[in-house]
C-alpha cells in the first residue's frame, strides 16, 4: 500500500494510491482511517512530503564506500562506525517530490546528492529489541540528503550544510510492503544512472537503529530515520534533475536551481 500526503482544493489530506489515482482517506496511516468517498487523479493534486516528523533522525557513514569517500572529500580520517551513531535534521528543510532543490547564493557550489532509504515509524517505540524493531515500522519512503560539502568541511557542525531550506527532498509516498533484502537503490542525474547499490548493504540495519534509538529516546508515529547513502555522491548544478529510485517504493525526483535564478 502506498500512502500519500497531498494538498487538494487548499486542504491537506492523506490518501492511498490505487490504479494510478488517489483514494482519499479520513484519518491518517498512524491511526484510525477509512475512505471518505473522494478520489483524485494523481496529476490533480500537489504532493507534499509524505509525513512531517516530530523527530527527524539521520544516520551517517552507514555504507562502507561512502564512509571512505567522505574521508577523502572532507580531508579527515574517521573510521567506519563501530556502533550506531545518530544525528538529526531540520524538518524545515523537507520538500516534496518535484519541488526544486535551491542552491544558496553564497554556496561554494559543491552540492551533492545522497540517495537514502527512509524508515517511517508507525507506533510508539520505547526500549524495543532488535528482533521486534521492524514491527514498529509503518513503511518506507525515499530521501535525498542534499549536502553542501565546503560548508560541511568548514563548519564545526552540519547545521547549514545539511539543513538549509530545500535540502531534504522526501517522497513521493510511503510504501508499506517492502522486502529490505531485495531493495536496490539507483540514482540518476539528468536521466543518466550514476549510482547503484544494494540498499540493505548497510553497516547497521534499520532494526538495529530503531532498537538503539529507542533505548534512550521514545520514538513516535511519524518519526523518520534516514538510513545513509552509498558512494558515489556527485555534484549537482543549476539546471540538473536528480532522481532517486528504490525498489518497489518508487522514484523521488527533484530539479536543482540556483537561488535567484529561474529554472
Amino acid at each position: 500500500m502506498k500512502w500519500l500526503r497531498y494538498k487538494a482544493h487548499a486542504e491537506v489530506h492523506y490518501g492511498v494510491l490505487e490504479d494510478g489515482g488517489i483514494r482519499q482517506m479520513r484519518g491518517t496511516p498512524f491511526g484510525p482511517h477509512e475512505p471518505d468517498g473522494k478520489k483524485h487523479a494523481l496529476g490533480d493534486v500537489a504532493l507534499l512530503p509524505p509525513v512531517m516528523p516530530q523527530t527527524f533522525y539521520a544516520v551517517g557513514a552507514n555504507y562502507v564506500a561512502h564512509a571512505h569517500e567522505a574521508n577523502t572529500l572532507l580531508k579527515r580520517n574517521n573510521a567506519v562506525p563501530k556502533k550506531p551513531d545518530v544525528g538529526y535534521r531540520a524538518t524545515s528543510a523537507l520538500i516534496a517530490h518535484d519541488e526544486p532543490i535551491v542552491i544558496p547564493a553564497d554556496s561554494a557550489g559543491v552540492i551533492q546528492f545522497e540517495g537514502e532509504l527512509v524508515a517511517v515509524i508507525g507506533r510508539t517505540a520505547k526500549r524495543v529489541s532488535e528482533a521486534e524493531a521492524l514491527s514498529y515500522v509503518l513503511g518506507y519512503t525515499i530521501g535525498n540528503d542534499v549536502s553542501e560539502r565546503v560548508w560541511q568541511a568548514q563548519d564545526r557542525t552540519i547545521w547549514r550544510s545539511k539543513n538549509s531550506d530545500t535540502f531534504k527532498p522526501m517522497g513521493p509516498w510511503i510504501e508499506t510492503e517492502v522486502d529490505l533484502v531485495q531493495l536496490v537503490t539507483r540514482v540518476r542525474l539528468n536521466g543518466k544512472q550514476v549510482s547503484e547499490f544494494n540498499t540493505n548493504n548497510m553497516v547497521f540495519g534499520v532494526a538495529r537503529y530503531i532498537s538503539e534509538i529507542s533505548q534512550y529516546i521514545t520514538m513516535h508515529p511519524g518519526d523518520v530515520i534516514w538510513m545513509g547513502a552509498e558512494a558515489p555522491t556527485l555534484d549537482m548544478r543549476h539546471g540538473d534533475v536528480v532522481e532517486v529510485e528504490i525498489g518497489n517504493i518508487g522514484v523521488l525526483r527533484n530539479p536543482v536551481v540556483a537561488e535567484g535564478r529561474g529554472p
